[in-house]
């Protein structure tokens, strides 16, 4: 029988002790492509109840993962979208950030279904495994490039929280692995299917409707979003954490003490590659 999960009864940290009152909105103003990339990632934080709602449909029966996504992860994640929101509306008031998320969630509903998971549980907790390792390089770099202390602490603590999630995420996988019996072969393409998929639809339609709301009257094209991804990616090249992101995307593969060494050079400058070309 699953037992009820360890986990805390509140969150490592609250939005309450973020220091908002220390931004200075003016100091902000200027960097478009930082005001794109924080209210981009609020949107899709706080929309963490429709992912949750997806997950605990397909995980419907065991006890122990569907307490834990909605008594632990669904919260802590919904956080992460509060308290990004309040940073978009005290560095940017006048970004009309409710107007704009109403019209993302209804075209985001359009396609977020619980059939674009992956065909097994096992197969679907390494894709999440990939998702929280995304989510943790990419915060961990924002807290690096940010030119603004108090964001910095955000995607400090965020960060923490999304290593923390992959935790739990890799023991439930190591679960589904032995009974479903999960060949190397399909782990690995699982996990390459979704390397590729870690910044597709969602973050591009978060900063198609952060892009439209910021700037009125100026048709939203799809040659913003690329040029906006190779900004960004070229500002946070140096500060991605290529080691960190590599060592959690070979775990779920369990190469082994000395193949993972003599793979991991390579697989490094690999998952640089893809993560940040």
């Amino acid at each position: 029988m699953n037992q009820r999960p360890d986990y805390p009864a509140r969150a490592p940290w609250s939005i309450e002790t973020i220091p908002y009152h220390l931004l200075s909105p003016a100091a902000l103003a200027e960097d478009r492509e930082l005001f794109y990339l924080v209210a981009s990632a609020s949107f899709l934080e706080i929309t963490t109840d429709v992912y949750t709602r997806n997950l605990v449909q397909f995980f419907e029966g065991d006890r122990e993962v569907v307490d834990w996504l909605k008594g632990q992860w669904e919260r802590e994640e919904l956080q992460h979208g509060a308290a990004l929101r309040r940073y978009v509306e005290t560095a940017w008031p006048d970004f009309p950030w409710e107007e704009a998320y109403r019209r993302f969630h209804a075209e985001f509903m359009q396609f977020c279904a619980i059939e674009q998971l992956e065909p097994t549980r096992g197969q679907e907790m390494a894709a999440r495994c990939v998702v929280e390792t995304g989510t943790a390089a990419f915060y961990r770099t924002l807290a690096a490039v940010s030119p603004e202390p108090v964001l910095r602490q955000i995607a400090s603590l965020i960060a923490s929280d999304e290593v923390r999630h992959y935790k739990h995420f890799y023991r439930y996988f190591s679960r589904y692995r032995a009974s479903e019996r999960l060949s190397r072969g399909h782990v690995l393409k699982t996990l390459w299917t979704r390397v590729f998929e870690v910044d597709d639809e969602d973050a591009l339609y978060a900063f198609k409707h952060v892009f439209i709301a910021a700037n009125p009257g100026v048709t939203f094209r799809l040659a913003d979003y690329r040029a906006f991804r190779r900004s960004v990616r070229k500002r946070g090249r140096a500060s991605f954490p290529a080691a960190m992101a590599t060592r959690m995307l070979v775990k779920p593969l369990g190469l082994g003490a000395t193949l993972g060494r003599i793979v991991l050079p390579a697989m490094t400058a690999a998952t640089r590659l893809l993560m940040m070309a």
